[in-house]
């Protein structure tokens, strides 16, 4: 059920050099002044990559997709090489939005372990939109593999959970326990050598160096060793796709949010199709949080879900930039840490099968959303529920506030997501004056603000 109860936080904000966390802008100004760019996420390191690559000169996607392959360091458990998402990009310069899909798929032969995405997509997306080489937006998480990173709390609080996935898989037991056997605290630091060649060969020769070489060469040949089906034709002719997104009106907002061909788009439709029907009525006009709760049931009732498991794998993040650009991610491996299985010599965890039990329903719960007043205007909310209905529905509750012309500029603005806490709700909201980065208010996330140089 989506919780009321709310959360400060269990993490302090972390400051980045040269950055500074919280609220842009001055009273007056126009969003399209913002001397802000922002960026959000679940783990506090990858937030840090983000607000550092828009430091540098680059924009919104630029450090969406740093980010990505941060989070593929520094939070495996739910985001990775061998995973896949979905992302929606709103760019008011040139009055357009649009879709970028990458889930990952089922082999052609079937098996245990899913055809990845992630890789091909964030490509696909740099490429068409990003400011910056490609090699700078993967050298820094190439860098946290190879010199190592700091365990956060965030990544530690899912270890512990995931800790059977991680005891019976030798390159995860080698990266995140001691030589004692015990789990690293937070605050240990890991490294991921195989992980950093890996990055190294995508940062110098490209997204499809991943898909064939070597590294394509290790996955088949990890898949086909343990009964997997992943073939080479699977790997090089994934196709990431790139679309119009649905489009809805909430108040004085156009929403963008992932068309219902794909499961993540199916089920947040049908949330929000839900949400305003509950609305019109009588008792869900004067009580959003209410109508919220209505509309999810009915949401999971309509794709007869009855249980789910407490931890499906995913994250979202977003970020903008003072231009205007905005983007919003979601990302899932079908599960912690995917299939708990890393294959030889890449430090890829291989995402599950979506077909492969409930845990194919990860996909489902990916909710990138941008709202904005039209094409041409910068976002008023850019982000994204995962991991779980309650992550849809809290960010559908953002929605239905910022319709309302209610202000949501503190993180305790948004709904907790905590009575499930692998449901993740982050979010970049803008009024006429101010922009705010807002991590879950239950998680141990960061919301970071780049002032303009």
């Amino acid at each position: 059920m989506f919780c009321s109860r709310i959360v400060a936080g269990a993490a302090g904000l972390l400051l980045l050099a040269g950055c500074s966390i919280g609220l842009g802008g001055s009273p007056g100004l126009d969003r399209s002044d913002r001397t802000t760019s922002q960026v959000v996420g679940d783990e506090p390191f990858a937030v840090k990559v983000g607000a550092a690559t828009l430091a540098q000169g680059g924009n919104a996607i630029d450090a969406a997709t740093a980010m990505f392959f941060a989070l593929s360091v520094t939070y495996p458990v739910a985001a990775g090489l061998g995973g896949g998402g979905i992302c929606i990009v709103h760019d008011p310069a040139h009055n357009q939005s649009e879709e970028f899909d990458f889930l990952a798929r089922d082999a052609a032969g079937g098996g245990a372990y899913a055809v990845p995405g992630n890789v091909r997509g964030f490509a696909l997306m740099q490429s068409a939109y990003g400011a910056l080489p490609w090699q700078k937006v993967v050298a820094p998480a190439e860098g946290y593999a190879r010199a190592g990173f700091p365990i956060s709390r965030a990544l530690a609080t899912r270890l512990a959970e995931a800790a059977d996935v991680v005891r019976l898989d030798a390159g995860l037991a080698a990266e995140f326990m001691d030589e004692s056997g015990h789990f690293k605290s937070a605050g240990s630091v890991a490294t991921n050598a195989e992980l950093a060649d890996t990055l190294a060969t995508i940062r110098t020769q490209g997204a499809d160096a991943f898909y064939a070489g070597v590294v394509g060469d290790k996955i088949v040949a990890y898949s086909a060793a343990q009964g997997g089906a992943i073939g080479r034709a699977d790997l090089e002719a994934y196709p990431a796709a790139r679309t119009t997104p649905r489009v809805l009106q909430m108040g004085g907002d156009y929403v963008f949010l992932p068309t219902s061909r794909t499961g993540a788009g199916a089920f947040a439709g049908a949330l929000l199709d839900n949400l305003a029907r509950a609305q019109a009525t009588p008792s869900g006009s004067r009580d959003t949080e209410a109508a919220v709760i209505v509309a999810v049931k009915e949401a999971l009732d309509g794709f007869g879900l009855n249980s789910l498991p407490k931890d499906l794998g995913a994250t979202g993040f977003a970020a903008t930039d003072a231009k205007g650009q905005a983007v919003a991610c979601a990302v899932t491996m079908n599960g912690p840490f995917g299939s708990g299985h890393t294959a030889l010599g890449t430090g890829v965890a291989l995402a599950r099968a979506p077909s492969s039990g409930v845990v194919g329903l990860a996909s489902a719960f990916l909710t990138p959303v941008i709202a904005s007043p039209s094409g041409d205007r910068p976002a008023t909310l850019a982000g994204a529920g995962a991991g779980g209905p309650n992550g849809s529905a809290a960010i559908s509750y953002a929605l239905a506030r910022i319709a309302h012309g209610e202000e949501i500029l503190t993180r305790r603005d948004l709904r907790s997501t905590g009575v499930a806490p692998y449901d993740n709700v982050n979010a970049i909201v803008c009024t006429d004056s101010v922009c705010a980065a807002l991590p879950d208010p239950a998680a141990s996330g960061l919301g970071a603000a780049v002032p303009l140089k």
